[in-house]
């Protein structure tokens, strides 16, 4: 895999690759690009490494788990078969045969049942023992062909392990692990009490099923099972590839609901900073012809003009609004102050509230969008004409919105909702057609309304109303 060093000096990036032992060049946006990348194939190599994680062990459990039960379910027919079987057993010759435990005709006799028994189940053998201790068993009769006798003695060591012994010794069935015997091969063993008529133990019968049997089974089984483990495997990607794309949808709203709330407090910033700089230039000019007034010795007339500018100090001092919502009262104080620019009458009337059952950046797009739409309409007049009015109420039941301006009567109100719908006129490098598709989808949020109509030919009228839930 390639590797990279990143080493800064100033504005630029050497960036070092270990493959091919060179240094190159890179600026700040490539090597964003590069960070960016990395972290994406990152990313990428991690969500597969769990992803083959996450199957393999989905599917190893499942095997694990079917292995577990298949073996569980021959040991307990298994068991059954050895229940019925000892239940079966003639208990007066294998009680005659105890007495004389010899290769006899009781021998023989029992050896064919078991033999007979063991070609019916299927086992590898099936045999009795006697159990008089809790360490270890000792086989009687080993229910075995009469080809395979000359090598069987009675009495000798049985398989079953010490722990099974001590479950046998107190009267209990036992089932035991997979055995590995060097002798016998691999096998699993069952074993149940043969009792008299009495119900006294006269010994175990013992069932060995081999291994041979267990894995043709258990083939069988996975065999069957085999779409269960790609339904798994399926469904764990299924819940990945959702998760990922659940987490990709959740940064693109995250992300559109930030370029939005970015948008308009840059705009609202560019609109501050175009009046203040208006601001500034009206007062340079101001104290220019103070200056040029006074150097010429017109007093009186220097301070007709600082009478004049008076009015306009009264006018900024109008633009202190009592508002409780500070969000609400610098965005309405710079619209105001936007408003003169233009020449506009504009006049609040806003409730003692908090306005907060709805978020700021929600209540600033709202309102900034709309009141920037007025003010494009309302410069279309002459001075005279120039209104707005701006009223922010609440009741019991909703947040009321409402902006009334003078201007053009809107005439097509069914689209203007629309995204890229717009009565403006197209200017190079603007998008037009985003601001009340963006208002409509924020309204929409809070299950709210919102309308926009032209009452007559001069006066339009843009009301939200946003529940209180």
């Amino acid at each position: 895999m390639k590797s990279e060093f990143l080493i800064s000096l100033a504005k630029e990036y050497f960036i070092l690759d270990s493959d091919n032992l060179c240094f190159s060049i890179k600026t700040d946006e490539e090597v964003l690009i590069f960070m960016k990348n990395s972290k994406i194939k990152l990313i990428l190599v991690l969500s597969a490494i769990l992803l083959l994680l996450f199957t393999s062990l989905n599917v190893f459990t499942s095997y694990v788990k079917i292995k577990k039960t298949v073996e569980e379910s021959i040991a307990n027919q298994s068991l059954a078969a050895a229940e019925s079987i000892a239940s079966a057993i003639d208990k007066e010759t294998y009680q005659k045969f105890l007495n004389n435990p010899a290769k006899n005709d009781y021998y023989w006799e029992l050896t064919n049942y078991l033999v007979d028994a063991r070609e019916k189940l299927g086992a590898l053998f099936v045999y009795t023992l006697k159990i008089d201790n809790p360490i270890v068993s000792n086989s009687m009769i080993g229910g075995l062909p009469k080809e395979l006798e000359e090598s069987y003695s009675i009495g000798s060591v049985g398989t079953v392990p010490e722990k099974q012994v001590k479950i046998a010794f107190e009267g209990n069935t036992y089932i035991t692990d997979v055995i590995e015997d060097a002798v016998y091969g691999t096998f699993l063993s069952v074993g149940v009490p043969i009792k008299d008529e009495a119900g006294i133990v006269m010994g175990y019968l013992g069932i060995d099923i081999s291994v041979d049997t267990l894995d043709y089974i258990k083939g069988t089984v996975l065999k069957n099972n085999i779409l269960l483990f790609v339904f798994n495997g399926a469904f764990i990607l299924v819940v990945i590839g959702s998760f990922l794309f659940l987490q990709r949808w959740y940064q693109q709203e995250v992300a559109k609901e930030v370029g939005y709330t970015e948008d308009t407090y840059q705009a609202e910033l560019k609109t501050l900073i175009t009046s203040i700089s208006s601001l500034r230039h009206d007062f340079t000019n101001h104290i220019q012809v103070l200056h040029g007034l006074l150097q010429l010795g017109e007093s009186k007339q220097a301070q007709q003009y600082i009478s004049s500018l008076s009015k306009e100090v009264l006018a900024l001092e109008s633009l202190k609004l009592n508002i409780d919502h500070p969000g609400l009262s610098i965005l309405l104080q710079t619209k105001k102050l936007a408003a003169q620019n233009y020449h506009i009458d504009m006049n609040f009337t806003v409730s003692h509230d908090a306005f907060d059952k709805i978020k700021t950046t929600d209540l600033i797009i709202i309102l900034s969008n709309l009141i920037d739409n007025a003010i494009d309409a309302t410069v279309a007049l002459p001075v005279a004409e120039r209104k707005i009015t701006i009223s922010c109420q609440t009741d019991v039941t909703q947040y009321l919105f409402k902006i009334t301006n003078t201007g053009p009567k809107i005439s097509d109100n069914e689209h203007i909702f629309k995204q890229g719908y717009s009565t403006k006129n197209a200017e190079q490098g603007k998008i037009r057609g985003q601001g009340l598709f963006i208002v409509k989808e924020v309204v929409n949020r809070y299950n709210g309304e919102i309308s926009i109509d032209s009452i007559n030919d001069l006066e339009t009228i843009a009301l939200v109303g946003i529940p209180l839930k």
